[in-house]
């Protein structure tokens, strides 16, 4: 499974190093785009990307709100501002654009790593969250998608058997895993292990829980099982994720 790309767009190559460094230990592709590029639209539908950053410092707010505007129309990428200036004038001007947050420069780096993994559960999800859909519902696709979610987050340390999910909807098998697919954009399959690996990961860095019991408690019949699926989502092993992630903690409070 592919990084999650985040674009940063702006006119200060600074930022992005800065962002790239606080997040080069995490999930994530980091890339920049002048915002005075002839065509974002352009090269947004031939560059994949997962979030947007808007930097809104010194370069005209104008080319900044009109490319969240063009982000809110096609809806297909989540977008934030960032900002060192959080006034009321500044909130007044971007608002109407609807962004998925705004970071205030400086910020912390437990703010943006905080805020990031919220936004992508948060977009993920929102075919299947009524109250922030402003298009009239028609069906109740989403609430049988939504029940199926909660059914997995409440038994995610279980093992989850698809023809189960499947009976929650009232749905045959494959058509309940198709519609799935199209509202959350992976499988129920897909959606339940980058759940279960979230967790993992949490613990790996966390805790000093055994790997072996780690994998057990999230409903894998063994270690290698789990590590094959950890390996193949997180493009490492449990335990040199656990190590690394270990070792930059260490690395901070020394540096402090």
């Amino acid at each position: 499974m592919k990084k999650n790309t985040i674009l940063i767009v702006g006119s200060e190559i600074s930022l992005y190093n800065d962002i790239q460094k606080t997040l080069e230990h995490e999930d994530y592709v980091v890339k920049f785009l002048s915002i005075f590029t002839l065509d974002i639209p352009n090269y947004l539908e031939n560059n994949t990307s997962k979030l947007v950053l808007i930097d809104i410092d010194n370069v005209e707010i104008t080319k900044c709100i009109a490319l969240a505007q063009y982000l809110l129309n096609e809806d297909l990428i989540p977008f934030v501002y960032l900002s060192s200036n959080a006034d009321d004038i500044t909130i007044e001007k971007i608002k109407r654009t609807r962004p998925y947050g705004f970071f205030v420069k400086p910020f912390r780096e437990l703010d943006i790593k905080t805020s990031l993994k919220l936004i992508f559960y948060n977009y993920l999800h929102k075919n299947i969250d009524l109250l922030k859909n402003d298009k009239k519902v028609i069906e109740d696709v989403p609430y049988r998608i939504r029940h199926v979610i909660n059914y997995i987050n409440e038994n995610i340390n279980e093992k989850i058997d698809i023809d189960e999910l499947a009976n929650l909807t009232k749905w045959k098998k494959h058509h309940f895993i198709r519609i799935f697919s199209s509202i959350i954009g992976v499988t129920p399959y897909q959606y339940i292990l980058i759940n279960k690996m979230e967790i993992a990961k949490a613990l790996l860095k966390e805790t000093s829980q055994p790997i072996n019991e780690i994998a057990f408690d999230l409903g894998f019949v063994n270690y290698s099982n789990f590590g094959h699926i950890f390996k193949k989502i997180c493009f490492t092993s449990p335990e040199n994720y656990r190590k690394t992630k270990k070792l930059y903690i260490q690395l901070n409070h020394t540096e402090i």
